[in-house]
């Protein structure tokens, strides 16, 4: 268990970014992730008390995330990991927006529940089969990894319990505050690079992350590459969008 935790250090070398040992690992997360998300959405879809699954995942994604940092600050004999465990990765946003998705009202929940739906399958890929920068640095069947992998599936599985069970709006109106909420976070998260120093958002470098093959083709400019991050999620929501909204014009023709 020692071993597991980290404790003192992981004794064992990394399987390596993209190893079969990652591979099959984030795979069975992920298979899980759909399998429950088509379940419970289709069981729930024509129900009333469908908001119960998010408050559950709510509660999850955070209990876990709250456990990940009491361990971390054990494992270092400090508070340090807290300043470098703040909600400001795209994967990490969901700390936030899935609860506000379960317990909100009104506009904000339509907004959360959108947000949710567009970036939580986003985060949970990048965050198990891209995660470079854990999968290089820790051994796969590692408390780091695992918790990782679990606080992604659950974004994931928000994501898809969303779209499948029909929470989920996508009004018009909601696509500006997306790019609200986004832009915010990511100035935040550029201010927290700045101040700590970090690399929240991957708005520095890539990290061993999809993010360095921009990082790599901007020849590591401190101000394009960050900029072109921004704009790569804001093309994202627009495209998600516009994808959606050509949908449902098809389905009404």
């Amino acid at each position: 268990m020692k071993e597991f935790f980290g404790f003192g250090g992981y004794n064992r070398d990394p399987e390596g970014f993209m190893s079969i040992e990652h591979i099959l690992f984030v795979s069975f997360g992920i298979i899980v992730m759909i399998a429950l998300s088509i379940i419970l959405g289709l069981k729930y879809k024509n129900r009333e008390d469908k908001n119960k699954v998010l408050v559950v995942s709510a509660i999850l994604i955070d209990s876990f995330e709250i456990f990940k940092i009491i361990i971390l600050c054990f494992r270092v004999s400090n508070f340090s990991p807290i300043i470098y465990n703040l909600p400001l990765f795209l994967c990490s946003i969901q700390l936030i927006t899935i609860p506000l998705a379960a317990f909100s009202k009104g506009i904000v929940k339509e907004a959360s529940l959108d947000f949710v739906f567009m970036f939580g399958i986003l985060g949970a890929l990048l965050g198990t089969y891209g995660a470079g920068n854990n999968y290089s640095s820790y051994p796969v069947l590692s408390f780091d990894n695992t918790i990782s992998l679990i606080t992604h599936s659950i974004s994931g599985f928000a994501s898809l319990y969303i779209g499948i069970s029909g929470l989920s709006s996508m009004k018009k109106n909601n696509m500006f505050i997306s790019y609200s909420i986004l832009t915010m976070f990511c100035i935040l998260a550029y201010i927290a690079d700045i101040i700590i120093p970090y690399n929240y958002m991957f708005l520095i470098r890539g990290d061993g992350t999809p993010y360095d093959i921009l990082y790599n083709l901007l020849n590591g400019n401190k101000v394009l590459y960050p900029l072109f991050v921004v704009l790569l999620f804001i093309l994202y929501i627009s495209v998600f969008y516009f994808v959606l909204f050509l949908i449902r014009k098809r389905k009404k023709i």
